[in-house]
């Protein structure tokens, strides 16, 4: 019986170069087809990316026009100086594609539209977007199909007194987008053509160096060869688990494969050894930054080829500094050993096998995390995080808390880049700080200008005292009795020769955060001390001044060495100076805080707590902490007429204050019946707009002489 006719090598090779023509053509076709849902996608995307390159460029340009204009209308419009906000209406009006502007007061009423005689003046707002422009709390915009209406509040010390309107028109954005798609359209369809015929020369040269290499080439060495060159790849590439070659065969070239799977397996073991002294964090067992940064960039090529989302996550523990002043470095150590296992088990019970952990650096951590709807489920991770950080840590028989502030950038939402995307992360990171830590921020472009702006503003900071910037306004303090004056209370003010009057609001949190506020804080007890020391009139009670201390002061430990320097350069008696500690800074290290309050009172200086009830506080912490007085937050006497409850809970401030042999201060007195209402309640003292704003020195060196 005779065999199967065989085809032998060239018959296998001539039926596999038919096969492989066949394939090539069809997969040409198939990239002329791909290339030509390309360029239409490509068409329709750049259409997209254009319109919305436009509209973003005339809403960055309506948001700059009407913060400028808000900003620079502060001043003017607190003093209804119409000539000025004239002035800026106009200004704003010869900007290209505004046609309209818009300054208003609180209640909605046209006070300047940039025109001569102001034909609207005092009128409502009515037109549609009126009433969204007139309640948003910051810049707000609003489109139609014509006009791009951006609105911006007017504040004064956190009291809105009025808000801008800038109106846009969308006429040029509209033709400038046609002016750029047409000539892209045309543009693509050159390159189609071009591509057609690139595609038709290199099927032709393939087919005929196919038709050459079947005389060539012979299947039981071309396909060894090509095997080990494609093991070697892998090999250099690093991906070792996917190196397969082996080979029965008896002859040269199965020697040669067998030889080339012990190297590969040699080359894998050194491999792994050296990776992992090279990638992996030695105190945690973690990776380490390196490898993280490498393993980011290769998914964000696979989440880019697929359209996937992923989440990054930095944590960075509050206050772990602390853990290392007191328990000492080996005590951290172990801390971040303990965090590290705790983090690693939140990770993989919620993100399973795609999440990624990496320790980057110090007490920083990091996690790349995939999930299906990536925002919410990032926020329950964080959440779990934070939760878990926040677990007492049992360390050499002692309790330990630690909290952790989380920052979390969405791929490819707000970056596509890894450079980008840890940024970003540390600019949530670091918002989630100042939203008063133990919490998560998602990232937003609107928190890049918020960094810039802070930045920016502790550059103009450093250096404003010596430029004659700041100075120190004084507001009186009345004995409620009799309504004497008794003392006053300095206050930092910032005259900005760009920005006009900065809010101690904005510019105390930027000197808080840099550092800059104990030199700033000297320098306002240097001042405040030198004029106090001139109010004292012959034959009346002495006078006092209440300077407030910030929290990062009191935590150097030289705050008494400071106060006594600034009183011997003065000459101001120790009982007339009264030093205002916040409720939360002084109860944040209770007994560093006691130790130094008891120093500065040995001396004769008076401390006073300031802002009292809005902590987590009782007044059982007055009989701990030593002061001689405690200030009765605003937000309590606001309401005294109001709400029972705030009146209520005021008298009971007084009277167990009193009973402690406690002063009492009432601050924000803004009306006669709270400050009768107070008086009946045996309140010592208050302050507030109705005694009396805060004023430049000269200003109340006369008051104390009448």
């Amino acid at each position: 019986m005779k065999g199967a006719p065989r085809l032998g090598l060239r018959g296998e090779m001539l039926l596999l170069m038919a096969a492989i023509l066949l394939l090539v053509t069809a997969l040409f076709a198939g990239l002329w087809w791909h290339e030509k849902r390309s360029n239409a996608d490509a068409r329709e995307l750049s259409a997209g990316a254009v319109r919305e390159l436009t509209r973003e460029g005339l809403l960055g340009r309506g948001q700059t026009l009407s913060s400028q204009l808000a900003d620079a209308a502060t001043n003017p419009m607190y003093y209804m100086d119409l000539a000025t906000l004239g002035e800026l209406a106009r200004a704003t009006l010869r900007q290209p594609d505004v046609v309209y502007v818009i300054i208003h007061d609180a209640d909605g009423q046209v006070v300047h539209d940039g025109s001569g005689d102001i034909p609207a003046f005092g009128q409502p707002m009515s037109d549609p977007m009126a009433f969204e422009a007139l309640n948003a709390d910051g810049v707000h915009a609003q489109w139609s199909s014509k006009l791009l209406d951006v609105a911006a509040p007017i504040r004064i010390g956190g009291q809105r007194i009025g808000g801008v309107r800038v109106g846009l028109s969308r006429d040029n954005a509209t033709a400038r987008e046609r002016d750029v798609l047409e000539p892209l359209a045309q543009r693509l369809q050159a390159a189609s053509n071009e591509h057609l015929v690139g595609l038709l020369l290199l099927l032709g040269c393939l087919v005929l160096l196919g038709l050459g290499a079947t005389a060539l080439l012979q299947r039981r060495i071309v396909q060894p060869i090509t095997g080990l060159a494609e093991a070697a790849a892998r090999i250099e590439q690093g991906r070792y688990a996917e190196v397969d070659v082996h080979s029965d065969r008896r002859d040269e070239i199965g020697e040669l494969v067998r030889a080339f799977a012990r190297m590969s397996e040699a080359v894998a073991r050194h491999d792994r050894d050296i990776r992992r002294m090279a990638y992996t964090d030695s105190l945690t067992g973690l990776a380490n930054r390196l490898a993280f940064r490498e393993s980011l960039d290769e998914r964000l090529l696979t989440m880019q080829a697929s359209s996937g989302e992923l989440a990054l996550l930095f944590v960075d523990l509050d206050d772990f500094k602390r853990v290392n002043d007191t328990l000492g470095h080996e005590a951290g150590d172990d801390v971040l050993g303990q965090l590290a296992m705790r983090i690693r088990l939140a990770v993989e019970r919620i993100g399973g096998n795609t999440a990624e952990i990496a320790r980057f650096g110090g007490d920083e951590f990091i996690v790349l995390y995939l999930a299906e709807d990536i925002r919410s489920a990032s926020g329950r991770l964080a959440e779990e995080l934070i939760e878990e950080i926040q677990r007492p840590l049992l360390l050499h028989g002692r309790q330990v808390f630690l909290g952790a502030s989380v920052g979390i950038t969405l791929f490819p939402f707000d970056a596509t880049s890894a450079g980008q995307l840890l940024k970003n992360a540390d600019i949530a990171m670091y918002q989630a700080k100042l939203a008063g830590k133990g919490c998560y921020r998602f990232y937003s472009k609107a928190m890049d200008q918020a960094v810039e702006r802070r930045v920016r503003l502790e550059e103009e900071l450093r250096g404003a005292w010596e430029r004659g910037e700041l100075s120190v306004h004084y507001q009186p303090i009345f004995r409620l009795a009799d309504g004497r004056l008794m003392g006053a209370e300095a206050l930092c003010r910032w005259d900005h020769p760009r920005l006009g009057v900065v809010p101690p609001s904005v510019f105390i949190e930027v000197a808080e955060q840099s550092g800059l506020i104990e030199a700033l804080g000297r320098n306002v007890l240097q001042q405040a001390c030198r004029d106090a020391a001139s109010w004292s009139q012959p034959g009346q009670e002495k006078p006092f001044v209440s300077v407030n201390i910030s929290p990062r002061q009191l935590r150097t430990g030289d705050l008494p060495d400071v106060v006594a320097s600034a009183l011997r350069a003065t000459g101001l008696l120790a009982e007339q100076l009264h030093l205002e500690l916040t409720e939360t800074a002084v109860l944040g290290d209770e007994v560093q805080a006691s130790a130094l309050l008891s120093r500065l009172r040995a001396t004769g200086v008076k401390v006073w707590l300031d802002d009292f009830g809005t902590g987590f506080s009782g007044l059982s912490h007055l009989r701990r902490v030593p002061v001689d007085g405690v200030k009765i937050d605003r937000s309590f006497v606001a309401d005294v007429l109001r709400d029972p409850d705030d009146l209520a809970l005021t008298s009971a401030i007084i009277a167990m204050a009193h009973s402690l042999g406690i002063t009492v201060v009432a601050e924000g007195i803004e009306a006669e019946g709270q400050y009768e209402v107070l008086r009946e309640r045996g309140c010592d003292q208050g302050q507030g707009f109705w005694l009396g704003r805060p004023m430049p020195a000269p200003e109340i060196l006369r008051n104390f002489a009448e």
